[in-house]
């Protein structure tokens, strides 16, 4: 209880006795002098107890003070250590929480750094490869203007085509822009031995109808870019017909190099008449991979029969070859005969020298007894041992 709660209780003590000593007044004027000593009796014990009251009051006021004080210097402590360890926690968290903080932002800052590394490389491959398609489509702009010229377009055919057989044949097989009696000069004849002679092989390539068929959106357009290609396709296999196909000077078949693949394809997919054309008309169509095979077939034929002319020689070589193993054989019994004697003579030394051998043994068994000396006593002086070993 506080300082004012002890006053309040006094001052309700003061009110108590003054209300006892007016009723006491109003009884003593009834009762008369005796009452009225009692009565001053009472007020006098009232009023020493209301001094020892107000001294207790006193010094219950000052412990209270003293207490208060001593409770509000021990709170004020506390709530100093307490203010001092929340402000320590504090520090110490929000030193982790930066810590935290500042290492997640080093991360970040590490893997930022990455990917702009890693995204700059990837904008330069992208830069890379843009220009390259820069110049790709600079490039196939380019080979477009160059397969729309047709004189071109065959240069190129033809350039193919005679790479690849300089890569299989050897060079005695063919010949390029070879004339023939008619008039004509053939892209390459390859040489064969009769039958079938010489081949003539062409290069041709519909790419205009080829392109328009690809190209074609609607049915009246596929329609007509089909005939367009059936047609081109057929005064190809004419063209080399007549005039690659002359009997007794050619073989009577001969070769139309197509130099795309796609162009061949399409061919025998979407057209197998024409490939039936070409065959009745003796003229096989190959792309730059099928050539490949027939030139591979072709120089097998042209090795067995190189093989086949060459058969009397080989027979003259195989002839001779045994007359060379016929002399060695020869040579070989007389070198037999050789070392047969040459063991024969090396079996009589072995035999001299065993003999001799046995002799010198029996020599050295033979018991020798050593001869028997005489010594005589000395005369004189003793004779030294050199002299006597002399004597």
């Amino acid at each position: 209880m506080d300082v004012s709660g002890w006053i309040l209780i006094g001052a309700a003590l003061v009110v108590a006795v003054g209300a006892m000593a007016w009723a006491l007044t109003r009884r003593a004027g009834g009762s008369g002098g005796g009452d009225l000593s009692r009565f001053a009796d009472l007020a006098t014990r009232l009023a020493e107890s209301q001094a020892n009251l107000g001294g207790r009051l006193s010094q219950m006021a000052e412990s209270q003070q003293a207490a208060q004080t001593q409770l509000q210097s021990q709170l004020a402590e506390r709530l100093q250590a307490q203010e001092r360890a929340v402000t320590k926690m504090l520090d110490e968290r929000l030193a982790d929480v930066t810590r935290r903080v500042g290492e997640n932002l080093q991360r970040t800052s590490e893997k930022s750094a990455e990917t702009m590394s890693q995204l700059q490389e990837r904008l330069a491959v992208i830069d890379a490869a843009q220009k390259n398609l820069t110049t790709l489509s600079e490039e196939v702009v380019s080979l477009q203007d160059i397969l729309s010229n047709k004189q071109v377009r065959g240069a190129i055919g033809q350039t193919q085509m005679e790479d690849l057989v300089r890569n299989v044949l050897p060079p005695r097989a063919y010949d390029f822009q070879y004339a023939l009696t008619n008039g004509k000069r053939a892209d390459c004849v390859i040489h064969l031995p009769n039958p079938p002679g010489l081949i003539c092989v062409d290069s041709k390539y519909p790419l205009e109808a080829y392109v328009a068929l690809t190209e074609a959106e609607d049915e009246r357009a596929r329609t007509l870019a089909e005939a367009a290609f059936k047609t081109a396709v057929t005064k190809h296999i004419t063209d080399i017909a007549d005039k690659y196909i002359i009997p007794g000077e050619t073989a009577d078949q001969a070769i139309m190099f197509l130099p795309a693949e796609s162009v061949f394809a399409t061919l025998h997919d979407r057209f197998p008449a024409l490939v039936q054309e070409g065959f009745r008309r003796r003229v096989f169509i190959v792309s730059p991979t099928t050539l490949m095979a027939t030139l591979t077939t072709v120089r097998a034929i042209l090795k067995d029969a190189q093989m086949r002319e060459q058969a009397h020689v080989i027979q003259a070589e195989i002839g001779k070859l045994m007359e060379d193993v016929g002399r060695l054989d020869a040579r070989v019994g007389k070198l037999a005969t050789h070392f047969d004697q040459t063991r024969k003579d090396v079996d009589d030394v072995l035999t001299s020298t065993g003999k001799i051998i046995k002799r010198g043994e029996k020599i050295a068994e033979i018991q020798i007894d050593p001869p028997v000396v005489a010594i005589e006593a000395p005369a004189a002086a003793p004779t030294p041992l050199r002299q006597v070993g002399q004597g």
